[in-house]
């Protein structure tokens, strides 16, 4: 560090992730890059330290946006931060829409839903910190940086998911809140990107691969040969919905992913943890019948000869003969599989729950000591 740079005055961001698992990884990248972010953005008269911590495993849900924004602003008072950021996977709302961000001026602090910011987190996350962080300085009066010009509004340009903000520099609280049904659904999807769902993949190995024997096993009878023959596309269809849904509902049955509201959690937000649970767990098993339908047609193309399935069917055949066989073969398969889902790793298949966060390997609260990046 040159001369001239001690010589400037500090501002201190603390960047919290609660809890530890997608928006840790968000905060870690965000961290590396937001000191020249906010020195390029907010001032560059300043030198920008940046420190990393982690939140609770499992944060508040009682008390919304206010409770996290208070356990927040002990956090920035006893770590002696100038001002602090948290990244939440938490759902949250305010005059019944999307709450995508708020801040505090009398706290000195602010927070973003990551799941309101729908599938691009990353890049709506690297506009909107700098522009919060500047928002809430000036809001403060804070002598260090230049007060910051135009409407509120404009300070969240560059973020697709705000569209409106309630609050001002009068009362130093702001709410940025997403539209109505757009951002519901960009809610719904950034819940589906934070839960994962290649994480819930992953967790259905044991059962795709005993999906696939039962289905290899099946392609051997001749009945199946039949039923693929006689079954429409419409029957078929809809054999094929139900075994996923059985799918679905066993898992979240058998081990118990479904949110029950309590004191704790308000019955909206275990609505939205259930739908999250359902969204994730429904794109997964459909990769993974997917994956089970390519197979079995693969294995259907190899082990059934065309003259053997022309006798059975007393008709010539073609390709879309196999497909449908293999249609049929898939969706028993994936009823087998559910109920050979108890067999999965309990803490994998808990993982897909929304509300569901394991305390990390080797976690500890970076609380006084996490990782700083420094900036001029």
């Amino acid at each position: 560090m040159t001369q001239s740079e001690r010589q400037r005055p500090e501002i201190v961001v603390g960047l919290v992730a609660t809890p530890p698992d997608q928006p840790a990884r968000v905060a870690a990248r965000l961290a590396a890059e937001l000191a020249s972010g906010l020195s390029k953005r907010v001032s560059a008269d300043v030198r920008w330290t940046v420190r990393e911590g982690w939140g609770k495993v499992v944060p508040r849900r009682d008390g919304g946006a206010e409770a996290l924004l208070d356990d927040l602003a002990r956090r920035r008072t006893d770590d002696q931060w100038d001002v602090a950021i948290c990244l939440t996977d938490l759902p949250l709302h305010a005059e019944r829409a999307p709450l995508v961000a708020q801040t505090s001026a009398r706290r000195q602090v602010g927070m973003i839903s990551l799941p309101a910011l729908g599938l691009r987190q990353m890049r709506s996350v690297r506009a909107a910190v700098p522009d919060l962080v500047g928002r809430l300085l000036a809001d403060a009066s804070d002598h260090r940086v230049r007060p910051a010009d135009g409407a509120p509004d404009e300070a969240t340009r560059h973020v697709p998911a705000v569209r409106r903000v309630i609050g001002g520099a009068e009362t130093g609280e702001r709410r940025y809140l997403a539209s109505g049904l757009i951002g519901r659904a960009r809610l719904l999807t950034g819940m589906v990107r934070a839960n994962r769902p290649g994480r819930a993949l992953l967790g259905l190995s044991k059962l795709l691969v005993g999906a696939f024997g039962t289905a290899a096993f099946a392609l051997t009878t001749d009945t199946i040969w039949q039923m693929g023959d006689a079954l429409g596309g419409l029957r078929l269809t809809v054999i094929m919905v139900l075994g996923l849904t059985a799918l679905v509902a066993w898992l979240i049955i058998a081990h118990d992913l479904w949110e029950k509201p309590s004191r704790e959690t308000p019955g909206e937000l275990a609505r939205l943890f259930n739908l999250g649970t359902i969204l994730t767990l429904t794109l997964a098993t459909a990769v993974s019948y997917v994956v089970l339908f390519v197979g079995t047609v693969l294995v259907a193309a190899l082990l059934i000869d065309t003259a053997v399935l022309e006798q059975v069917l007393q008709r010539p055949v073609n390709a879309g003969d196999y497909l449908a066989l293999a249609w049929i073969t898939s969706s028993l398969a994936t009823v087998g599989g559910a109920i050979g889902s108890g067999l999965e790793n309990e803490e994998t298949v808990r993982a897909a729950a929304y509300g569901y966060h394991p305390q990390p390997s080797g976690w500890r609260d970076e609380k006084g000591g996490g990782q700083s990046h420094t900036g001029r």
